[in-house]
């Protein structure tokens, strides 16, 4: 890129650059190099905006956590079935780039540290769609149409662990509603 012209929302660029490569070519792909040719721009960009890489990568990742879509979620309180209401938001969160992100936090130590100082517990994108379940399952728990004893943290960390074994595999298909489905339905049966 030339020098001298001027991006537009130099953050939001990068970071999409960032999650293109990471769908794509994984965490090991996952270069500054790469984010900034993705990008379409000097490789100085980015570390004009960011400490460093790592750094880069931490706001990435908890911008991406941000995107989860709780609100919809939340909006479903009290309407279809719970189990459909679970399915689509599962299926949303694992098809998104939050699966990516979990092997990138595994394999780049600072990035792990850095986020840790946020996210004491846990992959930040994971323990955040606990989070957001869990606050569903007790929203419904209060509607009555789960169980009134229902221990709603560990269910939803439970449905977050089963449903992110069906989709660890990048290189494979993506598991079918159905999978999913089954995989809530026995969940919440327990």
């Amino acid at each position: 890129m030339p020098t001298g012209v001027a991006l537009r929302a130099v953050r939001v660029q990068l970071f999409d650059a960032a999650e293109r490569v990471l769908l794509r070519d994984g965490p090991s792909g996952l270069t500054s190099r790469a984010v900034t040719t993705e990008a379409d721009c000097a490789k100085g960009v980015l570390h004009r905006h960011f400490d460093d890489f790592d750094g880069f990568l931490a706001e990435f990742v908890l911008d991406r956590i941000e995107k989860l879509d709780e609100e919809s979620l939340r909006k479903s309180v009290g309407t279809g079935t719970v189990v459909d209401n679970l399915t689509s938001a599962l299926t949303a969160v694992f098809e998104s780039v939050a699966v990516a992100i979990v092997p990138l936090v595994i394999f780049r130590d600072e990035l792990r540290a850095r986020l840790q100082r946020e996210w004491p517990a846990g992959i930040p994108v994971l323990t955040q769609a606990a989070v957001m379940i869990g606050g569903y399952l007790g929203a419904e728990r209060e509607e009555g149409r789960i169980a009134e004893d229902a221990d709603v943290e560990t269910l939803a960390a439970t449905l977050i662990g089963a449903t992110h074994l069906l989709f660890a595999d990048r290189t494979a298909p993506a598991p079918e509603a159905a999978q999913v489905r089954k995989v809530v339905e026995t969940v919440i049966r327990t």
